[in-house]
């Protein structure tokens, strides 16, 4: 499709959209009529219509797009609005990745001259998408290239772990953790005196006032009518004999088990709140919050906020990345914000209203202080960007006292080919022979396959890219290959890399070597 001068993309499974469209006019048609000659405005019937009717709009929507692309650039049309860009203008052509619940979708990116992305409507690969989404792509970037300038010569994918992926989510994720951890560290002071308060009413008198029997404790009987233990999360009740004290209560569902219809209370009241339900079996207390569970919630928001936030700090520090490279994972970031938990929590829990004075407090919060900046000097040094060197550069002059020893190396090729067929390879082998995919990290070089060094040439190391797929991990390098005039991808970690590498041009040049005339 190379040669192509026009391509044009069409929505996939019309007839679908089209059933939603005669359902929309129907839909349609019925609330005229009960409007027009029921005068029905707030009828059943006519939300039914208007659903319809909104749902034919959404197929008629979906029938009308088109995006065409010719010698001046892309065309999109929708329901409502056409919209034209020149080739001069576009920047790119990328596959951006949308992943839904149980299938993925690969969806189309222009990238324009000033920087804005738009996602194209057409194609769309995935649950019922197009078949031939790779071909149209190769058509549209191949019309890109003759009439403009595109900035990447191989095909961008933006996934998840790209340095190209939106930050937007992540950020209102953090702000809205954060707001939870102001929110709860708020309510701290107020806890805290709603439990002394609480620790210290005392039972009413007939001395006592009636502008302050609100404060004391006041005891009311009562019968249990029934019990309704809830399940599945489901509230649990008390109801009361001729609804006194009260009609019902909502109590704990051990409680609900415990008291039987018949048993006679003593209802605890304070401040206008049943606190405590007490029977000859079993005695019922309302939850109070205590100020160390709000400390505990507040740290719990705050360090959960940690997450997102290295996620957008990660992907600030990739900014001059190219798109489609590949992150570093954000794990490590991940462990130091659960060694902070382990003396946080219980910090907080211990001394959650105001800063501690005792020896023993001080050094416990500096020493998890310092355990936490250490911690996070730690993941700021792993996830680093390590940009590879020349291929095969580094370690050339490493020891060979183990040459003859096999070693296993988690090493992919991620193209099919004679020697990694089906992509059954995850080591490499090295030793002992020439060097092997093998599917096991050994001993042994079971179901080995050699791999024809004699074939192979380094053309460029790099990072991993959306392209990659995502069973790559993060850290690890990919080597170019050239196998007799066939691209092929070889990923593995930095240091394993450079080690393959040099191993498989020794083996090449000992095999011409062979092969020269004596």
């Amino acid at each position: 499709m190379t040669d192509t001068r026009e391509v044009t993309c069409f929505p996939f499974q019309t007839r679908a959209l089209w059933v939603f469209v005669w359902l929309g006019a129907g839909g349609a048609s019925l609330a005229a009529v009960r409007v027009a000659y029921w005068g029905k405005l707030l009828d059943v019937w006519l939300g039914i219509g208007l659903l319809l009717t909104l749902l034919g709009i959404a197929g008629l929507h979906g029938l009308t797009l088109r995006v065409r692309a010719d010698a001046y650039g892309l065309h999109v049309r929708t329901l409502l609005r056409r919209r034209s860009v020149p080739w001069r203008d576009i920047a790119d052509l990328r596959v951006y990745v949308q992943y839904g619940r149980h299938q993925n979708f690969r969806r189309v990116s222009l990238v324009r001259r000033d920087g804005h992305k738009r996602l194209l409507p057409l194609p769309v690969d995935g649950r019922h998408g197009h078949p031939d989404f790779d071909a149209e792509l190769d058509a549209l970037r191949a019309l890109h290239r003759r009439y403009g300038a595109p900035e990447s010569s191989h095909l961008p994918v933006i996934s998840y772990r790209t340095a190209g992926r939106g930050t937007t989510v992540w950020l209102i994720l953090c702000v809205l953790l954060l707001a939870g951890a102001g929110g709860a560290a708020w309510s701290v002071p107020g806890t805290a005196s709603y439990e002394q308060e609480w620790q210290a009413a005392t039972p009413c008198t007939a001395e006592t006032p009636a502008t302050e029997r609100r404060e004391c404790l006041t005891t009311l009987r009562g019968v249990i009518a029934r019990t309704e233990a809830g399940k599945n999360k489901k509230p649990s009740r008390l109801y009361f004999t001729d609804g006194r004290p009260l009609a019902r209560l909502g109590v704990s569902r051990e409680a609900a088990l415990e008291f039987q219809p018949g048993d006679s209370v003593e209802l605890t009241v304070w401040r206008r709140d049943v606190m405590e339900v007490a029977g000859e079996r079993h005695v019922w207390r309302k939850h109070v919050p205590t100020p160390g569970s709000q400390a505990v919630i507040a740290a719990l928001c705050a360090l959960a906020a940690g997450y997102p936030g290295a996620r957008v700090m990660l992907r600030l520090r990739g900014r001059r990345l190219p798109d489609d490279e590949i992150l570093p994972s954000a794990l490590p970031f991940v462990g130091a914000l659960v060694g902070t938990a382990l003396w946080l929590l219980p910090f907080s829990y211990r001394h959650p209203a105001a800063l501690p004075v005792s020896p023993g407090a001080i050094t416990w919060a500096a020493a998890g202080s310092l355990a936490t900046v250490g911690l996070f000097a730690w993941a700021w040094r792993a996830t680093r960007v390590r940009t590879p060197g020349a291929p095969g550069a580094a370690g050339a002059a490493e020891a060979s006292s183990e040459e003859d020893k096999e070693v296993f190396l988690a090493a992919r090729f991620l193209e099919h080919t004679d020697y990694n067929p089906h992509g059954f390879g995850t080591h490499i082998v090295l030793g002992g022979g020439p060097p092997a995919v093998t599917p096991h990290p050994g001993p042994g070089q079971f179901a080995a396959q050699p791999i024809p060094v004699e074939r192979l040439t380094v053309r460029d190391v790099r990072r991993a890219r959306g392209s990659d797929g995502d069973t790559v991990p993060r850290s690890w390098h990919i080597a170019e290959l050239d196998d007799a005039g066939n691209p092929v991808r070889l990923a593995a970690s930095p240091a394993d890399l450079t080690r393959i590498i040099r191993e498989l041009r020794a083996g090449a040049s000992a095999v011409r070597l062979a092969d020269e005339p004596t």
